[in-house]
């Protein structure tokens, strides 16, 4: 614990206001962002989704997954998996009469209460976006068993390698700013693990499935591009020229994925959609999360323009190539993105602006990483959870819609 009075109070306000964005972001923004997506007889399913993946990882970062993910471990174990110091968020104190206050040595200028609910923040979306790829089949019970372990099992040692100092990709100077690769990388290869494992959706590929309705899309991504500079700019963990940098190539790499994502469709289809560029705004916001940090305006505005086109690619071609029905493109934008990003970090990281050099085969290493131990490990959770329950609804459920099967609940 250190005294109260050497924290410094601008950077521990713009943290708390950094974790009350991020978590908009999830609450209400990937609800309504999803929700307006699918089939009217599914939205309050993807909705209850959402929410309770809220509720069920904040407890379990409470418990295990903080301290898992951000404390240093011991000995060589200690680069791939955080120690039990924190459990419970034990020593996350602060004593009133002494004025002493715990910190992370992570970020020692902000009360470590503090930094432990951004963290959780993180955790939280990460898990959301997951609901995109299995939406309108998967058992609400099977989801939540899912969640559950993958957060501790998968979420949480990738946190560990690319933020936490004693982290094996951290000491190899991997770049992720704000989670290029644990957040987007890790839940797109994971969606796309669901979407094999569950199986299309009855009639995909053989009947129209109409949104519910896309203005709630267009509010969620909304939220999802003014949330994002806690997303980014948080990740500075400090009130500095740094945080206001992270924000404006935040909002450079979103207008500019939005528009090229918009001028792809346009010529490749005759029209643009607010569908598309909604889709777009996503996909430049999730390709500078890894290099927020570590880029100019320039170098932000390429890396939007690029993943704009590649994301329209990837839930387009590269989604009718891997022949999966990841029903809201989380594999298509988050994890074609993220790649996009974390590559493309190596290559704009100014040494200048944030005092490391970038390396390509680092990120593409650090990309590789994350990808293969997502993969496999997201497959050995949804077995262990198959083994419990069954993963997907019945063929009547399914056809009746998850909200009636799931919930007993309709829109009205």
């Amino acid at each position: 614990m250190v005294a109260a009075d050497t924290l410094n109070g601008a950077d521990t306000a713009w943290m708390m206001t950094s974790t009350a964005l991020v978590l908009l972001m999830t609450l209400p923004g990937i609800a309504l962002f999803y929700g307006g997506m699918v089939r009217r007889k599914s939205v309050l399913n993807t909705m209850a989704s959402v929410v309770v993946i809220c509720a069920v990882v904040s407890l379990l970062w409470f418990a295990v997954g903080y301290s898992l993910a951000f404390t240093p471990g011991s000995g060589a174990l200690g680069h791939f998996i955080g120690g039990g110091e924190r459990l419970w968020f034990a020593g996350l104190d602060y004593a009133k009469e002494a004025q002493k206050v715990a910190v992370s040595h992570i970020a020692p200028n902000i009360p470590e209460s503090v930094y432990a609910m951004y963290q959780l923040t993180f955790a939280i979306i990460t898990a959301a976006l997951l609901v995109g790829s299995f939406v309108e089949r998967m058992r609400f019970s099977a989801m939540l068993c899912f969640i559950s372990l993958w957060t501790l099992v998968v979420y949480a040692p990738i946190a560990h390698w690319v933020w936490e100092p004693n982290g094996w990709l951290a000491r190899m100077g991997a770049l992720d700013f704000a989670g290029g690769s644990v957040v987007h990388i890790n839940a797109g290869v994971a969606g796309l693990v669901c979407a094999y494992a569950l199986g299309p959706r009855r009639g995909y590929g053989r009947e129209a499935f109409p949104p519910l309705n896309l203005g709630l899309t267009m509010a969620g991504a909304g939220m999802l591009w003014v949330g994002w500079f806690g997303f980014n700019a948080g990740s500075a963990v400090a009130a500095d020229g740094r945080a206001g940098l992270a924000m404006a190539v935040t909002h450079i790499a979103a207008a500019a994925g939005a528009l090229s994502w918009m001028a792809a469709e346009w010529m490749i289809r005759g029209r643009p959609t607010l569908l598309g560029l909604c889709t777009g705004l996503v996909a430049g916001l999730v390709a500078i999360t890894p290099a927020a940090g570590f880029v100019s305006p320039l170098s932000a505005l390429v890396i939007g323009l690029v993943a704009g086109v590649a994301c329209y690619w990837g839930a387009t071609g590269l989604k009718r190539l891997l022949n999966a029905d990841d029903s809201l493109d989380v594999f298509g934008v988050h994890g074609v993105g993220g790649i996009v990003g974390s590559l493309l970090t190596g290559i704009f990281a100014s040494k200048t602006i944030s005092g490391v050099e970038g390396s390509l085969l680092t990120q593409f290493i650090g990309v590789g990483a994350v990808v293969c131990y997502s993969l496999v490990m997201t497959g050995v959770v949804l077995w262990i959870t198959s083994l419990v329950l069954s993963l997907r609804v019945g063929e009547n459920a399914e056809s009746d819609g998850m909200d009636i099967s799931q919930h007993a609940e309709r829109v009205g």
